[in-house]
Parts: structure tokens; sequence; C-alpha cells
């Protein structure tokens, strides 16, 4: 008896027009990053654009907040110049260019400059799930992960995240069980703007300065307002997500893209028959196999 005919991915010819969103949150030029931190906390998102008169100037994420605590200036935080996408290419460009920059969001424009829209990784992460990709995720997985410990502070969370340039990392107990997961969207979520107080010291004078007058010289001060993003010193359980769910390696690209999706996460442990952690698959990653079956 002959074998079935093996599935092929469903054709879906999406255009950037079809699948971006066109209520964008955006902050604006001059601005501040406590702007940017209220927005990415009320929309739960990890980026914005930054306009001035409609025009797209630059890209503003939570990672820019983290690296950058001391910086308040939107212009100083922002990436200038970030790559935009014409609203009727296609959806597969829209993957080559995320993957090809390493990027998770394309604001949409017209003639480059007015912001129309934009297409994130989710976005194109949605459509791959109505499609029929077979293709087990074990192609695809990241096998380097860095687990952390569920008892680390969170300021020390922050800076592992910080200097291993990462975005989200599994957690383990005391037993190395997987017991959850730490995004920077939770680190966001968990931080406050801590505000103080500084002094600059602006009594340059010299005594031999026949210009200087004393009185006003040993009482001028300037004082200003310094605002940190804080994290707080509890322990990385009180943080993570614990709902979570997990792969395998055989768990086909579209039915891993529709469990992301579901539980809105866009990363993923992936476990063994034994539920021993083995690697992490990213919602970029399942990109990759867009890319793979739309080049056929």
């Amino acid at each position: 008896m002959p074998s079935a005919p093996k599935a092929t991915p469903k054709k879906m010819a999406f255009l950037v027009k079809d699948v971006m969103r066109k209520d964008v949150a955006y902050v604006t030029l001059p601005g501040s990053r406590d702007d940017v931190l209220d927005i990415l906390k009320k929309k739960h998102i990890s980026g914005v654009p930054v306009v001035k008169n409609g025009a797209l100037m630059g890209i503003v994420t939570r990672v820019d907040l983290l690296k950058h605590p001391d910086e308040e200036q939107i212009a100083m935080l922002m990436t200038r110049g970030p790559i935009s996408i014409d609203p009727e290419a296609s959806l597969l460009d829209a993957a080559r260019l995320i993957l090809k920059h390493n990027i998770r969001r394309l604001p949409v424009t017209a003639r480059g400059t007015k912001l129309l829209g934009i297409v994130t990784v989710a976005d194109v992460v949605e459509t791959i799930s109505k499609m029929e990709i077979h293709d087990p995720i074990g192609s695809y997985i990241e096998p380097e992960v860095y687990p952390i410990w569920d008892g680390t502070p969170l300021p020390v969370v922050g800076r592992i995240f910080e200097l291993g340039f990462l975005k989200a990392a599994p957690v383990l107990n005391s037993k190395e069980e997987l017991v959850g997961l730490i995004t920077d969207k939770h680190l966001i979520a968990a931080s406050t703007i801590e505000d103080s107080v500084g002094k600059s010291d602006m009594s340059a004078g010299s005594d031999d300065d026949a210009w200087t007058w004393e009185s006003m010289r040993d009482t001028m001060k300037i004082y200003y307002g310094i605002a940190k993003v804080h994290l707080p010193e509890v322990p990385l359980r009180e943080a993570m997500a614990k709902h979570i769910f997990t792969a395998f390696k055989g768990t086909e690209v579209s039915e891993c893209a529709r469990r992301m999706r579901e539980r809105k996460f866009d990363q993923a442990p992936v476990v063994d028959a034994h539920n021993k952690l083995i690697g992490m698959v990213r919602d970029r990653d399942l990109l990759k196999a867009l890319v793979k079956h739309g080049s056929k």
C-alpha cells in the first residue's frame, strides 16, 4: 500500500499591511524615560517607536532602560534610524529583515518616514500558528541555556541579563528542577523609578579672584533631580512566571507557535522525556522555519 504524501505547509501570501498593528503605542520627542516606562507597563509591550511631528525618529526598548538606568532623556536612550518596512512588502520579507538585523519589531512607514503601524515578531508568530508547518522544533532550539537559581536577588538577575545580553532565562530551584521563567518584561514589571536629590558644588572661585563674592561663592550650589530604575531586593521566585509551558524536540513549529501565543510567552524551555531542561526555543527561532519554507 503506498504511503500517504507528506503534508506541506499551508501557503498563505500575507502582506505586512494584512498583519500590522495600526493602533501603535509610541512616545514623542522631547520626552522622558518615565513616559516610556509608563507605556511599557500599561501596554505590556517591550518597546515603542519614537516619533516627532508624525515622522519616525527611533525605537526605545525595555532593554535600553535596563542598560542605561541613569539616563532620563528619550533622545539619548533610543536607537536612531531604525529599520522600517513598506506596508506592501510581504510578511516573508519582514521575517527576513527581523532575522537579519536581530530585532523584534519593524515600524511600518510610508516613504520611509511617516509611521503607519508596526509589525512584531509576535505578529509573525501568530501567522505561523495558523499555518501547517510540521517541522519539529528540534532544528531551531537554542542549545546554550543560562538557567538562574530561584533565590537569586532581582538586582543580581538584572545584572546577569545586562552582562549576558539575555532577554529570558529558565529558573531552577536548589534541586535543579525547572520551576519557572524570568524575562526582561518581568524585570520591568517589578521595577520602580527611585528619585533622589543630587547636589553640585559650583564654588569654583579663587580667593585671589577680584570678581568673586565670597558670600555667594560659599553658597552657590545647584540641586537637581536624579532618578534610577530600581529592582527590589527580593528573590527571583517572587517575580518569575511560574505557570509556563514546555516543549519537546518533536513539537511541531506551528503547534509551538500556537502555544506561545495562547500563553503569551516568547520563549519556551525545551525538555526531554524525563522533564530535564535541554534548551530553549524563542519565538524568533520559529521565523527561520517560515523563511525556509517561503524560500522554496
